[in-house]
């Protein structure tokens, strides 16, 4: 299984930094060019790949990293996004409702990567939260899972175990996923909520 983050602020990094603890291989990509980032990602660690968007777009799970607006951009990257599954970090704050034809944003999200199976996921937490390791007191700190595909939200959520997070799927994106995902000017009541699973 191959892995890439696109988009690599805060969120992006934070999520590089996840892969490097555990000595998981992961491609980082942006729009810009590979040099540009190549000593940030040298410096999180040698797993930390850079590599250009078109070549990172080449792994099965692909976390979504980018400024909501951005996400079509993305999606140019491929014709179609068959057999991948996409992580949807994003968070579309501001965006009124009715630009998203009223539906959820990551249903919307999805649209733009067609024949990707899509999961709502690790977007609930701001960046410096998500940047520390997520063993807690003797707990693991909760990522929440949103998916109507059940068989990719079982894949992400065994490697957000790999990672060392307490994955919690939340179900389908117009149920659970409405939690984690903002809508308009107000935030789903499970964004921000640092919470911490002991099992």
């Amino acid at each position: 299984m191959s892995y890439a983050i696109v988009g690599f602020g805060n969120i992006g990094q934070a999520l590089a930094k996840a892969f490097a603890r555990n000595c998981i291989e992961v491609s980082v990509a942006t729009t810009r060019d590979p040099e540009s980032f190549a000593s940030r990602a040298a410096a999180i660690g040698p797993k930390i790949i850079p590599k250009t968007l078109t070549d990172a777009v080449k792994a099965d799970i692909i976390f979504l990293a980018v400024r909501f607006e951005a996400h079509p951009d993305v999606a140019k990257a491929l014709p179609t996004w068959q057999g991948k599954t996409i992580i949807d970090v994003t968070n579309a704050y501001g965006v009124p409702p009715e630009k998203l034809g009223g539906q959820p944003s990551s249903k919307f999200v999805a649209q733009a990567f067609t024949g990707a199976r899509l999961v709502k996921g690790f977007n609930h937490l701001v960046a410096a939260v998500l940047d520390q390791d997520p063993a807690v007191h003797g707990g693991r700190r909760a990522v929440f899972l949103a998916s109507d595909d059940d068989g990719a939200a079982e894949e992400i959520g065994a490697l957000a175990e790999n990672l060392g997070f307490a994955p919690i799927k939340l179900g389908g994106l117009s149920e659970g996923g409405l939690l984690v995902q903002a809508r308009g000017n107000s935030w789903g009541r499970l964004i921000f909520k640092d919470l911490v699973k002991f099992d």
